[in-house]
């Protein structure tokens, strides 16, 4: 098929609208080679559609508009995309650059594309408090549309392509932040979707406009070096293609030099000069078969020493992103050391497209339609429980980030199962990586069948089992030392609903203590009286205004007011309010003051801080003073009779000089059934020793205990509880 040129406007100088002709009538040629006619015409009624909708607008560069959609189409139709795709492709800008609705692209073509195009397009028509913010949006929404259509992201990698390849006409401080964008977000969005033929042009463009004196000079240093080694090279090249055969084997060589940004990263995370990098020449071998590959393999360390060490088979286990090859790194002649990389033709063509070609193969994207499981794919379904478990864009886009830089570690389940996880992980981001309810509910862990700590770092090869408890929930210091975005983002969701439980019901608790004072209950409340409240506190709910008692952003006595007045309640009685009850049970939104350690049994009062909540302290606690004095913001609570859990309190030795005192005093506090969560010395002379121990007690009686048994010690002198 051959198509006819669109009308362009008068304005439009004759060689641009010759390039036009030719970029199009280049397009559908190819397009012929695997779409049908039919397909190939409704790409061109997309140009046609796209044309017209850009007349009149120019890129920086001068040359019309439409330039661009066809050049995008062009690396897609490279990757042999389906013919929505490419029209959505040509189509990506109408609605974000143009007058045309989403509803009038599915009403031309369908629903399909329309969804496509939409996706990829920026949220223009919403206010944002700032441009990190607005991007984050934007790639958020992006991100979800990829979701449910894995060609959404597809096209964006292409359109990025291309204005990374057409940046020369940007300001250069705008051309460095596309490229610094481009370099921590886009390229490793290829890397996670195993799209390496777009990835490393990407990082090298981004390197580029970046860091153009780097560039320059290593690209330099890098054709000096092909310039000495070029016949050696050709020697390699053509020695391993000749044992192959001799061995029977049909296999191609290619030799190719490792990219730029590849090289740089390389020299700075190792910190290695040029000439020690082993694998700034590589040569790729592809075959047919997988047992091929590891023929291959033999025939190579046959043929070269391989270097010790230096052998990794992504065969057997592949990369996150899907990627699988045999690398190893040879003594070449004169000591020049290559890598060999071996695989199959499917395998490279998976390594170039990735999940891509899982896509144009299978026609969907498990999680999305239905397609076939893949690693890449399982990484876009688990942007779904991002999502859902991120507060804002902000906080997506930050666990999203964690999540594309993964020097992979892998370990085992205790049924054999590998486990992807990046470099740094730990037992805790190993427990949500298995499932979401085993890491919320994770309480310890053995790996390689001895217990370890939750925060222990994971490496190759290691077998972890998690053990859970049906009542256990995440730690918060949890997040000081997790990685991976997925456990960070399930942590940070259960103890915000969890701390919004908590804060609603002490808020609830805080209200009906005040309006005790007018003889009211909040369940005696009317709906008018609740919807006036709410309406002149600007708030949506019942349950938000609670929520906000609760975290001491709104005072309970001045809503109590409110409510009288709006009842007709009288105060009654002696105008005093009931006293608040701890059991112990509050969770996040009660918090036991580190300063002087309050314990059940002791006399008790509490301070409310905005976003804080409840803060109990001793009664003698020095730090009270100032609440005193503004005579509001503290309050009278009282322990309950049944409180549970176990408390932290500070206890001061003074004991004499003896070698194992400290172990001694730490035993009798560990027999009595209490915890050391911190010691130290405070005051030392050459003969005393004054120690301060934070211990963990579940009353004051239990304190006691205690302290008499340490005090019997014969070498300790004195022992007081410290408050303050």
């Amino acid at each position: 098929m051959q198509p006819k040129a669109v009308d362009l406007p008068a304005h439009v100088a004759d060689e641009d609208i010759g390039k036009v002709r030719l970029l199009v009538s280049d397009l559908c040629t190819y397009l012929e080679g695997y779409l049908t006619p039919a397909q190939v015409r409704e790409v061109y009624r997309a140009y046609l559609f796209g044309a017209e909708a850009h007349m009149g607008q120019h890129r920086l560069s001068g040359e019309p508009y439409i330039y661009h959609p066809l050049a995008v189409a062009r690396i897609l139709a490279g990757m042999r995309m389906d013919y929505k795709c490419l029209m959505a492709a040509i189509l990506h800008d109408v609605i974000e650059d143009t007058e045309t609705a989403k509803e009038q692209l599915a009403n031309e073509f369908d629903p399909e594309i329309a969804e496509l195009v939409d996706g990829v397009s920026k949220l223009t028509m919403i206010n944002f408090r700032s441009k990190a913010e607005a991007q984050a949006e934007n790639f958020r929404k992006m991100m979800l549309a990829m979701t449910r259509d894995i060609r959404v992201i597809l096209i964006k990698l292409a359109d990025r392509l291309h204005n990374m390849r057409t940046l020369g006409v940007m300001r250069p401080d705008k051309a460095r932040r596309i490229a610094r964008e481009t370099l921590d977000i886009y390229a490793p969005i290829a890397n996670r979707l195993g799209i390496n033929s777009i990835r490393h042009e990407l990082e090298d463009l981004g390197m580029m406009a970046h860091w153009p004196w780097r560039h320059r000079i290593l690209s330099n240093a890098l054709r000096h070096m092909r310039g000495n080694r070029k016949e050696a090279v050709g020697q390699i090249e053509s020695t391993l293609q000749q044992r192959l055969e001799q061995d029977g084997i049909k296999g191609e060589v290619k030799g190719r030099e490792k990219h730029v940004y590849s090289v740089y990263r390389k020299m700075r995370d190792k910190h290695l000069p040029l000439s020690e990098l082993a694998d700034v020449y590589a040569f790729r071998i592809l075959v047919d078969t997988v047992d091929t590959c590891y023929r291959v393999l033999g025939t190579v360390h046959n043929l070269y020493k391989p270097v010790p060490g230096k052998f990794k088979d992504y065969i057997a286990i592949p990369k996150a992103n899907g990627y699988q090859s045999l690398h190893t790194v040879l003594f070449g002649p004169n000591g020049l050391p290559i890598e060999i990389q071996i695989r199959t033709h499917d395998m490279h063509r998976v390594a170039e497209e990735g999940i891509a070609a899982h896509w144009r193969y299978k026609g969907a994207v498990e999680g999305t339609d239905g397609g076939p499981p893949t690693p890449a794919a399982d990484w876009v379904r688990d942007l779904l429980e991002l999502q859902k478990d991120s507060g804002d864009s902000m906080e997506f886009l930050e666990h999203v980030k964690v999540d594309l830089f993964p020097d992979e570690v892998y370990v085992f389940t205790p049924r054999g199962k590998i486990m992807v996880l990046p470099k740094g992980a730990t037992v805790i981001d190993f427990a949500y990586a298995v499932h979401s309810d085993v890491g919320n509910q994770c309480v310890a862990a053995r790996v390689d069948r001895r217990l370890s700590p939750l925060r222990t770092q994971l490496y190759n090869g290691q077998t972890v089992e998690i053990i859970t408890k049906p009542d256990a929930r995440p730690n918060p210091s949890w997040l000081n030392f997790v990685v991976t975005g997925k456990a960070r983002a399930n942590i940070r969701s259960y103890l915000k609903r969890l701390e919004k439980r908590e804060a609603l019901e002490l808020g609830r608790r805080l209200l009906e203590r005040e309006m005790q004072v007018y003889r009211m209950s909040v369940d005696d409340l009317t709906a008018d009286t609740c919807r006036n409240l709410l309406g002149a506190l600007n708030c949506d709910s019942p349950e938000q205004l609670l929520e906000e008692i609760g975290l001491g952003n709104r005072t309970a006595k001045l809503v109590a007011q409110l409510l009288a007045h709006e009842e007709g309640g009288t105060q009654g009685g002696d105008g005093k309010q009931g006293t608040l009850t701890i059991t112990g049970t509050e969770g996040m939104v009660v918090n036991f003051a580190k300063c002087c350690g309050p314990i059940p049994g002791d006399p008790i009062v509490a301070t409310v801080s905005a976003g804080k909540g409840m803060v109990v302290h001793h009664q003698n606690c020095p730090n009270l003073g100032d609440f005193r004095k503004q005579g509001h913001g503290w309050m009278d609570v009282n322990w309950a009779p049944d409180v549970v859990g176990e408390y932290a309190t500070a206890i001061r030795v003074d004991a004499g000089n003896q070698r194992g005192m400290l172990a001694t005093v730490a035993s009798v506090i560990a027999r009595e059934g209490s915890n050391i969560e911190d010691v130290r010395s405070e005051e030392r002379d050459g003969l005393s020793s004054s120690l301060r121990f934070v211990i963990t007690v579940k009353d004051r009686n239990h304190l006691a205990r205690i302290m008499r048994r340490v005090k019997a010690l014969p070498t300790v002198m004195r022992i007081s509880r410290v408050i303050g």
